[in-house]
């Protein structure tokens, strides 16, 4: 095992859920509000791409807030974040969903699982 494992191994949080690609994840996030309050703002969206891997790993979550699509990435072991929640998982075939950005309205949202499509 190289250095670099070993070292990233201390970094490694624990408490993250297991969640794949096409999944609806809420993520939540530590806000200063002052200089001695944090808040916690979620955000709730499907996971289009994961990339990285070890300590630099990170994803992209999409989300479409008033008709607009929103996409951010998060370091999987950023310390901003609290903790993530999987809402919903979802089956599909591909490694990134990037074609979400094409779609509008529920089609944009709607990843079938497993258990509905059964």
């Amino acid at each position: 095992m190289d250095k670099m494992k070993l070292v990233e191994a201390d970094f490694v949080r624990k408490d993250m859920p297991k969640f794949n690609v096409g999944d609806t994840v809420k993520v939540l996030v530590k806000i200063p509000e002052a200089p001695d309050k944090v808040r916690l703002h979620p955000f709730e969206g499907v996971v289009i791409a994961k990339q990285g891997s070890g300590i630099r790993q990170s994803f992209t979550v999409r989300k479409v807030s008033f008709g607009e699509g929103i996409e951010r990435v998060f370091p999987l072991y950023s310390p901003s974040i609290e903790r993530i929640e999987v809402v919903r998982s979802g089956k599909v075939k591909r490694a990134k969903l990037y074609y979400l950005r094409g779609k509008v309205g529920k089609h944009a949202t709607k990843i079938e699982s497993e258990k509905e499509k059964a």
